[in-house]
Order: C-alpha cells, then structure tokens, then sequence
C-alpha cells in the first residue's frame, strides 16, 4: 500500500496532468490601451475633415428643393385638367392619367432619392452639395416628363 503525502501527490498529479498538454495555448495578453492626445486620430482611422459649410449649403438646397417638389406635384394634380376638351375629342384616358399620376409621383420619388445621395455623401464626409442642384433638375425634368406624356394623350395639343 503507498503511504504519500497530500503533497506529494498532488505534485505527481501536476506531473501527469500537465495544464499545457491538455489545454490550448491562450493568446498573448494585448498591451493596455493606450489613449491618443486630443485632435490626433489612431492610426489607420484618418478620417476626411467635416466641411461645415459644404453640410449647410446641402442642407438649404434639401430644403428648397422639398418646396420645388411640392410645387411640381401641385402642378401635376392640375394636369387632369388637360382631358377637359375630351368631349369633343377622341383622348386616350390611360396617357392622360398615367401623366397625371407621373407628375404628382415623380418630384416625390427624385426628392427622396436626391435626400438619400445627400445624406449618405455627408456621412462619408464628400462634398454633397451638388447633389440637391441635379435632384432640382431631376424633379424639373420629371415634371416636363409628365407635361409631355400628358399632352400625347390629348390630340393637337403641343407642350
């Protein structure tokens, strides 16, 4: 019969049940972080400088072409009003509805759009201002989109 110790056999126990033998290596301990002086980015984290006025201007034009688009999709509502000489005309009424229907849809649908372009440039910090001036022009053009497909459902009318 084997008379040991308690400290004997848990060093024999340490000896055959080596930690490192039946358990993986850890990874290393990372370094504590270290915090950076004030104004001084982390390398690799450089980020664009934020142009103040470039998110003012983008932000006004947003905001004038909202009221442009309200304005076109009021002008579109009165293009319904170009089946009026119908009775005495032979009109196509899908032409003049789906006109009518482009021109209240469509200045919503490039105001969203113009938003979106916009919103997402000044996240990644790019001049966006230009955006909301051809989301102007997008909004005018779906307008006179509308206008022409409207007029080609009423015949002898030009735009």
């Amino acid at each position: 019969m084997e008379t040991s110790s308690p400290e004997a056999r848990t060093a024999g126990d340490r000896r055959r049940y080596d930690a490192s033998m039946t358990m993986p290596q850890q990874p290393p301990v990372p370094p504590p972080w270290q915090p950076t002086p004030v104004g001084v980015a982390p390398a690799g984290t450089a980020k664009r400088p934020v142009r103040v006025w470039d998110v003012v201007v983008t932000i006004i034009l947003l905001v004038g072409d909202a009221v442009l688009a309200a304005l076109a999709s009021l002008m579109g509502m009165f293009l319904v009003m170009a089946s009026d000489p119908c009775g005495v005309r032979d009109c196509s009424t899908e032409l003049i509805t789906i006109g009518w229907l482009m021109g209240m849809i469509l200045p919503w649908v490039a105001l969203i759009a113009t938003a979106v372009v916009a919103i997402v440039l000044m996240v990644k910090r790019r001049l966006a201002f230009w955006v909301p001036l051809v989301g102007a022009a997008a909004i005018v053009g779906a307008l006179a989109l509308a206008f022409a497909v409207t007029s080609a459902g009423v015949p002898g009318s030009s735009v």
